[in-house]
């Protein structure tokens, strides 16, 4: 049951007098993003930079110490997004700095769509010359073989590249056909600049990155260096360095391999915990029987935690599993989440018969069994459902750091309270729970140039026990540009950050059902915000994070 003071803090982070100012902002931020959706160079920097400048002076204006609670979590967030607008824009515009001598035809690209957005009218010959001019460019570029970029910055050229050549072509199917004088002169022009963008596109990926879209390509990514990743630090509330977090990462490392030999050992294997974990992976479904399996264990995990967290009938019925094709498997050979739904890695009829081997192990049934809660229920599926429905006006403060910090939380406190009931169980739950110290380890290395992707692959093999298949789409994913530098950092971190937060408050001051209920409607936000919302950190004007994070085996 909840208690009386829990619906009173409900309804005020429901009516924050923020939140028409939040609402206020993600409008406008949603609208300059639709408007300007074009890769940022110095004009756009400098458009993001003024409407930073502008929400700052709105923000200031607000008397902080006013506000209720909710109101001043909601005025530290809303003054650091505005901050990472801006930061966003610069890195935006240094990193296209990078390749811009590769790039000669960016400019007079984005000067045309400019015009169009602006409603001027063209000038049909003047235009085609610009047309010319861009092909020109283009094919110079391509044919000076002498002066390519490096693979890193072949493939970040080559995106942007795309992402021009799409926006010449709404360009032009705006005037096509619409105003006939410039049809006559633009139409053949346009078709060679757009032929010889894509040649160069095809290039810079395919020749120079070797990118072609094959299980054998070259594993190439982009770090963003320390100083970007401090900077990013910051935004997440997390007084701490790269060095400190792989430290961290290391000692849950120690704890999990600990506990792996324990279980090892049950299982006749003395402290081989790598044989155990080969025992393991040969525990799989039939052919075609996961969907099945992991229905199965998703009602089971939905009975265990029921009278942890509260779970409306609605929430329980509406989720699904769908399963994952061979091409989706190269970059998700596990499982993820994605609307309501648990998408599910399992070998298919065309995989060669190593990758089916390695998908049936990667995805036995007790790795599975770790998984399903993460994503479903108590995991992403209910997170998901709340955050519909409690404090939406935050979706725009979204952090990895609570989202995915969420679901690992549960998968501490479900080891904690002997959600694993065999050996073979504890395996699986540590496999996962080393794999998320590994990501800290492998990605914040990458980003601080000390580690390739390849290395990194070695790295899952070797030390977490992950088959070379898994473990390469699992890298390809980290290096990719889907997700942030510090998404594989906020797994653990913001479990233990949440798992601290519980150690304060239960059972002392609040049951476990009152404490994930009442985490549950704050919004995503950063943790350390969390934190202030459960009154445990003054919401000072100038919050700082504390910089220590608590470690899974500390007392509370």
């Amino acid at each position: 049951m909840i208690g009386p003071a829990l619906v009173l803090w409900s309804a005020l982070v429901g009516n924050s007098p923020m939140t028409d100012t939040v609402i206020q902002f993600e409008a406008d931020l949603t609208s300059l993003n639709r408007f300007y959706a074009w890769p940022a160079d110095d004009a756009t920097r400098a458009r993001w930079e003024r409407f930073a400048d502008d929400q700052a002076r709105k923000l200031s204006g607000v008397p902080f110490e006013s506000l209720d609670l909710e109101g001043k979590v909601d005025w530290i967030l809303l003054r650091s997004q505005i901050e990472v607008v801006r930061e966003r824009a610069r890195f935006e515009a240094d990193r296209g700095a990078t390749v811009a001598k590769w790039l000669p035809f960016q400019k007079p690209i984005l000067e045309l769509e400019r015009a169009r957005v602006m409603v001027q009218e063209p000038d049909p010959p003047e235009t085609a010359a610009v047309l010319d001019s861009i092909k020109a460019q283009a094919d110079k570029v391509r044919q000076d073989s002498e002066n390519r970029p490096s693979p890193t910055l072949a493939l970040r050229a080559a995106k942007r590249i795309d992402r021009l050549g799409k926006m010449l072509d709404q360009w032009f199917k705006h005037y096509d056909g619409f105003k006939p004088e410039f049809s006559w002169w633009c139409r053949k022009p346009f078709a060679s600049a757009k032929s010889s963008l894509e040649a160069l596109e095809k290039t810079f990926r395919e020749e120079v990155a070797q990118q072609k879209g094959e299980p054998s390509d070259p594993l190439v990514g982009d770090p963003i260096g320390r100083d970007a990743l401090m900077q990013a630090l910051r935004r997440e509330f997390l007084d701490t360095t790269p060095e400190k977090l792989i430290e961290i990462a290391r000692h849950e490392e120690a704890w999990c391999l600990q506990e792996l030999k324990k279980a090892a050992r049950e299982l006749g294997h003395g402290d081989d915990w790598r044989k155990a974990m080969e025992q393991v992976k040969g525990l799989h479904a039939p052919v075609g029987g996961q969907d099945l399996l992991v229905a199965e264990q998703a009602r089971e995990a939905i009975e265990f935690v029921r009278d942890l967290v509260t779970i409306d009938p609605l929430c329980e019925e509406t989720w699904r599993v769908d399963m994952i094709d061979e091409a989706g498997q190269k970059t998700f050979p596990f499982a993820a989440y994605g609307g309501q739904r648990m998408l599910v890695s399992y070998p298919t009829e065309g995989m060669d018969l190593d990758t089916k081997t390695m998908s049936f192990r990667g995805n036995n049934r007790h790795f599975t069994r770790a998984i399903t809660q993460h994503e479903l229920i108590p995991g992403h599926h209910l997170q998901g459902y709340m955050a519909q429905r409690h404090a939406r006006h935050r979706m725009v403060f979204s952090t990895p750091f609570f989202i995915e910090g969420w679901a690992l939380y549960w998968e501490m406190l479900l080891w904690d309270l002997g959600f694993a009931k065999a050996p073979e169980d504890r395996i699986g739950m540590l496999f996962w729970r080393l794999h998320r110290c590994a990501r800290i380890v492998v990605s914040l290395r990458f980003h601080l140039g000390e580690m390739s992707p390849q290395e990194m692959v070695d790295y899952l093999v070797d030390n977490v026990g992950h088959e070379r298949w898994t473990a390469t789409g699992e890298v390809r994913r980290f290096i990719g540009e889907d997700y942030g530098p510090l998404y594989q950092c906020a797994y653990m971190i913001g479990g233990l950050q949440l798992r601290g937060f519980n150690k304060a408050l239960v059972p002392g001051t609040m049951t476990h059902r009152e404490f994930h209920d009442r985490v549950l409607r704050m919004g995503s936000i950063p943790m350390a915000l969390v934190g202030v919302s459960l009154g445990l950190t003054k919401p000072e004007r100038d919050f700082k994070a504390p910089s220590r994070i608590p470690l899974s085996d500390e007392k509370p």
